[in-house]
C-alpha cells in the first residue's frame, strides 16, 4: 500500500525520532517537520528522511500557517501527523478546503473537553481521523467524555505505546560520590517537573512511616531547588538529612541505574511517565501510584509495586519491602527491564503505527 505522510511535530524527542527512522525503514513515504534545534534532528536527517525546518511556537502563527499551506499546496501527502497541540491547531486552519486524513497524539489525561475551545480546534477538531494516545488510560478517558449528544466514536481513538530500547538506557551507572551516601544507603530517585499532581510531597511524608534507622536516602531531581514550601516541608521532615535535592540532570538514566528503586507518587494526569521507562529499563524497581497509565507499565509485585494514590505510608512500605529484601529486589529489577524491552519496544510501536496508518488510507 502506497501512501504519504508528513509528520509535524517541535523538538523531536528520542523515541519520537526513532519512530520516524523505523516507520521509513518499514518502507513508509515519510518527511517530517520540526524544530532544527532538537538534539535528535542531527540524527533524524542522518537517516534520510526529508525534514522541513518550522518552529511553531503559538497555537496561531500566521507565518507558520502560511508555511503549512503553501508546503501542502506543493506536496501531496496523504495523512497528516499532528505530534502537539501547537502543530495540530495551525494545521487545522492551513488544511481548511483541502482534503488530507489527520491524526493527532495526546499524552496526558485531562485538559481536554468538548467545551474547551483549546481542544476543539486540535484533538476534537471534526476533521481529525485518530487521536493517537500514549496509554489505554489516556484512551479510556477521551473515550468516556461526553457533553449533551457528544461523543468521540471509540474507532476514532487508538491507543499506541511510546515505545523505547533498553540498548538506549546501558550507560553505566552514575557516580554518587558526591552526595556522600554511606556505604549501605538504600537510594530512592524520583525525577519530574515541579507540579502539584507529581504528588511529590507524598514522598516526602512517606519518610515519616519508616524506621528511624532505615539508610534510605531520597535523590530528588529536577528544578525543584527554589520551591520554598517543598524547602519548607522537607525541613520539617525528621529524615530531613536524608532527603537530597539533585537539581536538573542531563544523565537521569544513569543516575537511575545508580539507585534501589524509582518512584512516581503522581496524583493525577499520568500518560506514561518516560521517567518511569527510563528507570525500568535502567534495571531500577519502580514504586507508582495507581494513576492513569502508570498501572499499564507496571506488573503489581513482580517488575515493581504499584500502590494507592495520595498514600505516603504505601510508598513507604513498599520501600522496606526492598530494602529488606534484596534478592526480590534483584528479581524486579531484571522484570522491570524485561517489561519494557517486550512490551514497550520501539519496534511494536512502528508496526503498530503503520497499522493504523494503513487503516485511514483503507477507510
Amino acid at each position: 500500500m502506497n501512501y504519504r505522510v508528513l509528520c509535524i511535530t517541535d523538538r523531536s524527542d528520542l523515541p519520537e525520532t526513532e519512530l520516524f527512522i523505523g516507520l521509513k525503514n518499514a518502507g513508509v513515504d515519510i518527511s517530517v517537520i520540526c524544530n532544527p534545534t532538537g538534539k535528535y534532528y542531527e540524527r533524524l536527517v542522518r537517516s534520510g528522511i526529508t525534514a522541513y525546518d518550522l518552529n511553531l511556537n503559538t497555537r496561531l502563527s500566521l507565518s507558520g500557517i502560511r508555511y503549512l499551506k503553501q508546503h501542502l499546496q506543493k506536496h501531496p501527502y496523504d495523512i497528516l501527523y499532528c505530534f502537539n497541540n501547537k502543530a495540530a491547531s495551525n494545521v487545522m486552519i492551513a488544511t481548511r478546503g483541502m482534503n488530507f486524513k489527520i491524526a493527532t497524539y495526546r499524552g496526558t489525561i485531562g485538559n481536554i473537553s468538548f467545551t474547551s475551545p483549546a481542544s476543539l480546534t486540535t484533538h476534537l477538531h471534526p476533521r481529525v481521523n485518530r487521536i493517537v494516545c500514549v496509554s489505554n488510560a489516556v484512551r479510556d478517558h477521551i473515550v468516556q467524555m461526553n457533553f449533551l449528544w457528544k461523543k468521540v466514536p471509540s474507532d476514532q481513538v487508538v491507543a499506541i505505546y511510546k515505545g523505547h530500547d533498553i540498548s538506549w538506557y546501558r550507560q553505566p551507572p552514575a557516580d554518587l560520590s558526591e552526595f556522600k551516601l554511606p556505604q549501605n544507603a538504600f537510594v530512592v530517585t524520583f525525577a519530574g517537573r515541579n507540579r502539584p499532581h507529581k504528588g511529590i510531597d507524598y514522598l516526602i511524608d512517606s519518610a515519616r512511616y519508616l524506621p528511624s534507622d532505615a539508610p534510605v536516602y531520597f535523590l530528588l531531581l529536577g528544578r525543584l531547588e527554589n520551591d520554598k514550601k517543598l524547602r519548607a516541608k522537607i525541613d520539617s521532615s525528621p529524615f530531613k538529612k536524608n532527603i537530597i535535592l539533585a537539581g536538573f540532570r542531563n544523565n537521569a538514566p544513569a543516575i537511575f541505574a545508580a539507585s534501589d528503586a524509582f518512584i512516581m507518587p503522581s496524583t493525577k494526569r499520568e500518560g506514561l511517565s518516560r521517567a518511569v521507562i527510563e528507570a525500568m529499563s535502567s534495571k531500577t524497581v519502580p514504586i507508582v501510584s495507581d494513576i492513569g497509565g502508570l498501572p499499564e507499565l507496571v506488573v503489581d509485585n513482580e517488575c515493581g509495586f504499584v500502590v494507592p494514590p495520595i498514600n505516603a505510608k504505601a510508598i513507604a512500605k513498599a520501600i522496606m519491602k526492598l530494602l529488606k529484601d534484596p534478592d526480590k529486589k534483584y528479581r524486579m529489577a531484571q522484570a522491570a527491564r524485561d517489561r519494557i524491552k517486550n512490551d514497550f519496544n520501539i519496534a511494536t510501536t512502528v508496526a503498530n503505527t503503520q497499522k493504523m496508518f494503513e487503516c485511514m488510507i483503507a477507510e
